[in-house]
């Protein structure tokens, strides 16, 4: 999530309209889904292509692809075993099966994995916000977000710690570290989010913190190309 967010800041995307990547993204979203499995390969890699032109490096694009990918193959392994009278074996069509699973949650994961390295997460709340979620829903969200650095820097100075007295040199001095991670972790959070509410409370928070978000209007002229590649997609995808 962190990664997503660091690659959406740098993005070659970041200032273009957020209905614009979001058609995009949702659309490559429905195609995935709708199209037959060689379809989906064609959204695959006209979503790949789309998050490389944005400017996400290839690498990091497999890394975060990399965790969804480990729980397709171990639904798609399941669909190369059949149970019957004679017992396990090897299912007559499972290969096909487990491929066209693969190509269709791959294309569906980096048809999303698009608008998120394009998009930070606050402009994304900003844009639900706009379209009717509640403003405390969104301040939770956002506030919830923001947290999760906070969490990861204190995790990394602790683990840094943990390193330089040798706390992790051996697989049991591994797990003791991590116990004792997790432990320290928590309290930490809870002070430092009490902390947060007391200084908030101090400040007269109201429910809602005023931030400055640039609006980037959609352009129709987008609109339409983006149209017009997703009914393109749709078209080649179904005759494929």
């Amino acid at each position: 999530m962190i990664a997503c967010d660091r690659l959406a800041h740098t993005s070659r995307w970041r200032t273009r309209p957020l209905a614009e990547k979001a058609l995009l993204s949702l659309g490559l979203l429905a195609l995935a889904l709708a199209l037959p499995p060689l379809g989906g390969a064609l959204v695959l890699s006209v979503a790949v292509s789309a998050a490389l032109a944005a400017g996400t490096p290839p690498m990091a694009l497999l890394r975060l692809t990399a965790g969804p990918m480990a729980f397709i193959l171990t639904g798609a392994v399941t669909l190369l075993v059949e149970i019957g009278p004679d017992g396990i074996h090897l299912s007559a069509h499972g290969v096909t099966q487990a491929g066209a699973l693969i190509l269709r949650a791959l294309a569906a994961v980096v048809s999303l994995l698009l608008l998120a390295v394009t998009t930070p997460a606050s402009e994304l709340v900003q844009g639900m916000r706009r379209l009717g979620l509640s403003a405390e829903v969104a301040e939770v969200a956002l506030a919830t977000y923001r947290f999760l650095f906070v969490l990861q820097d204190t995790a990394a100075a602790i683990h840094a710690t943990q390193t330089a007295r040798l706390g992790n040199t051996g697989w049991r001095r591994r797990i003791r570290s991590t116990g004792m991670l997790v432990a320290t972790l928590l309290p930490r959070a809870l002070d430092r989010a009490h902390r947060l509410e007391m200084g908030l409370a101090a400040r007269g928070f109201d429910g809602s913190l005023r931030t400055l978000s640039p609006t980037r209007p959609s352009r129709p002229a987008g609109l339409a190309v983006v149209a017009l590649l997703l009914v393109s997609v749709g078209v080649a995808g179904a005759w494929i």
